[in-house]
């Protein structure tokens, strides 16, 4: 389940994952690139902020509460030289909501009963940060093909307010309402793969692609993208869609966002 968070554009940079330099120009030079866009996410996860003294565990879904976007910020830089190059993708995101429902909330592992109303206000902080290497396999006017390896850091900071309401008396007192908070910092190997395929008059068209695969501190971390792009004289105009998702096996379960986007790509 998966709430859509507004339709608003973010501005930021990404080079990265987006912008590739062109095929077929493996020079001894320093090439960048970078790429402007507008991105629309949803999210989804589940978290179990851990017990106060005499209470129980509280399990929710994200997506139950959150339908507001409050601040989001990506940026990314790449550079290449030869085969090898580097790259870094930095988001940041700020999202919190406040509603009212009578489910997907636990308690000590057992659901509400459904003439129990719960007021909740949730909000996350979060930073994913990538870091990584990478080696141009092949690249061809059609093609350009890359593998990566590195680092993702994913830091979340989750707090929820909260009060229940209606048939409460089964409820211990300790539970009925208050605040709880759940926190990680985890840090995860990654592998991958990118590139663009070129096609066309004069391979002006290209889809961009992205896949990466990580474990360490999470259970399982992946990436993904894939889209839609042509290239003009002094740029590229692309759309696409993103994907990252986390199996973070500890009190905050798991958490994934993801959306199209459209954008500007320049290189140099």
């Amino acid at each position: 389940m998966k709430k859509n968070l507004p339709a608003l554009a973010i501005a930021g940079l990404a080079a990265g994952l987006l912008a590739a330099p062109a095929s077929g120009q493996i020079t001894d030079q320093w090439k960048f690139g970078a790429a402007l866009y507008g991105w629309f996410p949803s999210l989804s996860g589940d978290t179990t902020f851990p017990p106060r003294q005499g209470g129980g565990s509280i399990t929710v879904d994200a997506d139950t509460i959150i339908s507001d976007l409050q601040f989001v910020f990506m940026g990314s830089f790449e550079a290449r030289k030869g085969r090898w190059g580097v790259f870094t993708d930095f988001i940041y995101m700020n999202l919190g909501d406040s509603r009212s429902f009578t489910r997907d909330f636990t308690i000590g592992g057992v659901t509400l009963p459904g003439d129990v109303e719960v007021s909740a206000k949730y909000d996350i902080k979060g930073t994913v940060w990538t870091l990584a290497g990478q080696y141009t396999m092949s690249s061809t006017p059609e093609h350009d093909f890359n593998v990566v390896g590195g680092l993702r850091m994913l830091d979340l900071e989750q707090k929820l307010d909260y009060s229940l309401s209606g048939n409460i008396s089964g409820i211990p007192i300790e539970d009925r309402s208050g605040s709880r908070g759940a926190d990680t910092t985890n840090w995860d190997a990654i592998i991958g793969v990118k590139g663009r395929f070129n096609f066309g008059q004069g391979r002006n068209w290209y889809v961009p692609y992205y896949l990466d695969v990580g474990a360490g501190d999470s259970d399982l971390t992946w990436q993904a993208m894939g889209g839609l792009g042509y290239r003009f004289g002094w740029g590229d105009v692309f759309v696409n869609y993103r994907y990252l998702d986390y199996d973070i096996g500890q009190a905050i379960e798991n958490f994934n966002f993801s959306g199209p986007s459209v954008g500007v790509a320049f290189r140099w």
